[in-house]
């Protein structure tokens, strides 16, 4: 028999927007839009002009902001500038530039190898995809973002905070390689370094996971890469 059909779910409601708040948000990214534009030291006053918005309005946002580091007050607080949250947007944006002799490099591995043969570079202490292989694209490009210790450029990255605390421990690690192996795929990631030793960035494989077991061969290949590719990117 049947059971008595369930009643409406009681948990919290989820959010929603107002009427209004698409509007404010609308206006805050107009008030960065004009610091941008006006430069550092811009003064409520001449963003309230710039944008015919009541003064009060404008500096409403204009905390809020602050609080939110969107934006800094200038030294003399008469003004106010672009802060960290901003650039580090802008930073994320930009894409990696690649100069054509390191595309040669990565075409000349990917033939070689028979796996996905990815390019990152590490950006403020995160890792950015400067060149994915087309023919076996990153499974999951915004685990990565987030979840980079699940990966081995991420866990590379980690190694080298943690000055190489979390090294895999075996032949690979004299070559600075490291892996990370899973039920379905495995990857590796060698290091690729700039002036006086510092990481700058990683040539990776990802394939099946008994390439990643008995990695010799495909490990040989990336640090001899990685090894060309530094005084390109660096």
């Amino acid at each position: 028999m049947d059971g008595p059909a369930p009643g409406p779910a009681t948990g919290p409601a989820a959010p929603s927007l107002t009427a209004r708040q698409p509007r404010a948000v609308h206006s805050a990214l107009t008030v960065l839009e004009a610091v941008a534009a006006l430069g550092p030291g811009t003064t409520a006053r001449e963003i309230s002009e710039a944008l015919a918005m009541p003064r009060a309005t404008a500096y409403r946002l204009l905390n809020l902001l602050v609080q939110d580091e969107f934006l800094v007050r200038t030294p003399d607080l008469s003004g106010f500038a672009l802060g960290a949250k901003v650039v580090h947007l802008a930073v994320a944006a930009a894409p990696v530039h690649v100069p054509r002799a390191a595309h040669a490099v990565l075409a000349r591995v990917r033939g070689q190898v028979r796996g996905g043969i990815h390019l990152v570079m590490y950006v403020d202490g995160r890792v950015v995809v400067a060149d994915a292989d087309p023919d076996f694209p990153l499974s999951d490009p915004v685990r990565l973002a987030r979840e980079p210790e699940r990966y081995a450029v991420g866990r590379l990255l980690l190694r080298e905070r943690d000055g190489g605390d979390t090294a895999d421990r075996d032949d690979l690690a004299r070559f600075g390689v490291v892996r990370r192996e899973a039920a379905t795929t495995g990857c590796l990631a060698a290091p690729i370094r700039g002036d006086g030793g510092v990481l700058a960035g990683a040539l990776a494989f990802a394939g099946p996971p008994r390439r990643v077991a008995d990695p010799a061969d495909t490990a040989a290949i990336l640090v001899s890469a990685a090894a060309e590719l530094a005084p390109l990117l660096t």
